[in-house]
């Protein structure tokens, strides 16, 4: 018979759940989770929120990607643009106000066509705004933890770092 986990391998689980959700290396998280521990608020919360606000991420909620991964590759093939300028960084810090379109030689993009006709089943958060005839999203807002919908427990993810 298998043992109950432990505390540790629990937290260990959460933080590897996390980051392979959102395709970051250990350094990287490492470093958001300290920006996030520097930050007022509640650090688990804050995380969450650096990691949706990441371009890659928003292109994916947006539904110009199938998923992260791709929406990842397709932000660093440069088919974006971030408030006019292109972009090719996925880890790009997006703002409230901040407009993401695709440009204009990448419109005719098959797989981001593909990715628009399914985001319907998916649905885009409240806190961003979509407009899939001119391929253009506008972020209104930073998500908080109760658009985060997914099963998650970031307060395992601080204790694990919190050691």
């Amino acid at each position: 018979m298998r043992k109950k986990p432990s505390n540790y391998a629990l937290q260990l689980r959460e933080k590897q759940k996390v980051r392979r959700m959102y395709g970051l290396l250990e350094g990287q998280f490492r470093r958001y989770f300290q920006e996030a521990d520097r930050r007022k608020g509640v650090t688990g919360t804050n995380l969450l929120v650096l990691l949706e606000s990441r371009i890659d991420n928003i292109v994916y909620r947006m539904g110009f990607a199938h998923s992260r991964a791709q929406a990842r590759q397709l932000v660093r093939h440069g088919l974006f643009r971030l408030n006019g300028r292109k972009v090719n960084v996925p880890s790009i810090q997006v703002r409230p106000g901040d407009v993401i379109e695709v440009r204009e030689r990448s419109q005719k993009n098959l797989v981001i066509a593909e990715a628009l006709e399914t985001v319907a089943r998916r649905g885009v958060p409240a806190w961003l705004e979509v407009d899939p005839t001119a391929m253009r999203g506008t972020v209104k807002a930073l998500p908080t933890r109760e658009d985060l919908t997914f099963p998650m427990t970031e307060q395992l993810i601080v204790e694990l770092y919190s050691k």
